[in-house]
C-alpha cells in the first residue's frame, strides 16, 4: 500500500478574481471547479487543473479575506509546476518576463532545471522540468499557453521544518516514503533538503522537507498554503489508511466525502496539513466535461442551500 504521488494542493487568496486571472491566463490552467469551501460555505474553492481535472493536476484556492502569510518553517514553502524539457522552461521565463513578473531566472535544483517565480500574492511557484516523467496530462485547447508547454501537474512540494526527526518517523513509518537523498539549498541561510519519494519516485512523487531550525514558526495568509494531498488510486486502499493512521495513534479527521474525492485529513508532527485523498469520482461526477468551471458547483448535500450560498458570492468574471 503506497500512495501515488501527489492529489492537490490547496492555497488561500484574498484577491481571487485576481487569483482566477492569474492561473488561467498567465498559467494557462483550466478552472475545472467552481465550488465552496463544503465547511465555510461563504467562501469560494476554486480548483486549477488540466483539461479534465486529473488527479495530481490541482492546484486549489480558498477565498478567505486574511494578511499575508507569515513566511516561516512548520509550513509548505515552494510548489513545483511541472513542464517537461529545457525549452519548456526557457519558454515559461520568456512568458514570465514579457508579463512583467519577476522570476529567479533558470538555474538547477537537486539536478532538475527550474524557474523560481510567485504569484501577485506571493505564493512561491517554481517551473520544473520533470523530464516527461509521470502520468501525461489533458491538454486544454482553450489555454493561452500552446500545448506543449502547457503544465503538466504538481510536484515536487517542498515543506520546511525545524526538525526532522519527528517528521522523518511519520513519512517512513507511517506514510511508507522512502528517504531517497539530500541536498543543499543556497539561500540566507544555506539548509539541507531531505528528498522522500512516493511510489516509484518521480518529480510528480517527491515531498522535499526543508530543515530551518533558525526560522520562526509560519503563521497562514493569504499567499499560503493550508494543506497538500496524496494520492490514494481507490476506496479500498483509503479505508487502509485510515485504519493505519489510527493503528498508528495518528491523530485524524477520519473519513469525510467531498464528492468529487474522498478525504482524510492528519497532521504531520511539524503541524503541516496533510490530506490522503482518492482518484475518484472526479470533477465530472457532477458537470458536462466541456463545461467544467463555467458555474457554481455543489456537492448533492449543499444543494438545498444553493440560492442563499450563490447570492453571497462575489462575481468572479
Amino acid at each position: 500500500m503506497q500512495l501515488h504521488g501527489f492529489h492537490h494542493l490547496t492555497a488561500v487568496s484574498a484577491s481571487i478574481r485576481e487569483n482566477l486571472r492569474f492561473y488561467t491566463g498567465t498559467m494557462g490552467m483550466r478552472l475545472v471547479k467552481r465550488s465552496v469551501n463544503q465547511d465555510d460555505v461563504s467562501a469560494y474553492h476554486l480548483f486549477y487543473a488540466d483539461a479534465v481535472g486529473s488527479p495530481g493536476t490541482d492546484i486549489t484556492f480558498f477565498d478567505w479575506n486574511m494578511p499575508r502569510e507569515q513566511r516561516g518553517t512548520n509550513s509548505i514553502v515552494r510548489t513545483c509546476l511541472r513542464v517537461s524539457g529545457a525549452g519548456s522552461v526557457s519558454w515559461w521565463a520568456e512568458r514570465l518576463a514579457s508579463l512583467g513578473i519577476e522570476a529567479s531566472g533558470i538555474g538547477e535544483r537537486d539536478g532538475r532545471l527550474s524557474l523560481d517565480f510567485e504569484d501577485g500574492e506571493g505564493q512561491r511557484l517554481s517551473i520544473v522540468d520533470d523530464g516527461g516523467a509521470g502520468d501525461a496530462p489533458v491538454p486544454w485547447d482553450a489555454s493561452p499557453v500552446p500545448k506543449e508547454h502547457q503544465i503538466r501537474g504538481l510536484g515536487p512540494i517542498m515543506m520546511s521544518v525545524p526538525d526532522l526527526g519527528p517528521t522523518d518517523a511519520v513519512l517512513t513509518a507511517v506514510m511508507e516514503l522512502r528517504h531517497a537523498r539530500e541536498y543543499l539549498e543556497e539561500s540566507e541561510y544555506p539548509h539541507k533538503v531531505h528528498v522522500y519519494e512516493m511510489h516509484e519516485g518521480g518529480p510528480h512523487a517527491e515531498l522535499h522537507v526543508a530543515v530551518e531550525p533558525q526560522m520562526v514558526r509560519a503563521r497562514l495568509g493569504a499567499g499560503g498554503v493550508h494543506h497538500v494531498a496524496f494520492r490514494t488510486p481507490d476506496e479500498a486502499q483509503y479505508h487502509a489508511w485510515a485504519d493505519r493512521l489510527n493503528s498508528a495513534g495518528v491523530r485524524n479527521s477520519g473519513e469525510i466525502d467531498r464528492y468529487y474525492f474522498r478525504s482524510l485529513y492528519f497532521r504531520e508532527p511539524g503541524h503541516i496539513l496533510f490530506e490522503i485523498a482518492t482518484d475518484g469520482p472526479g470533477f465530472a461526477v457532477d458537470e458536462d466535461p466541456r463545461t467544467l468551471g463555467d458555474k457554481v458547483a455543489l456537492p448533492p448535500f449543499l444543494e438545498a442551500q444553493r440560492e442563499s450560498i450563490v447570492s453571497n458570492l462575489k462575481p468572479l468574471d
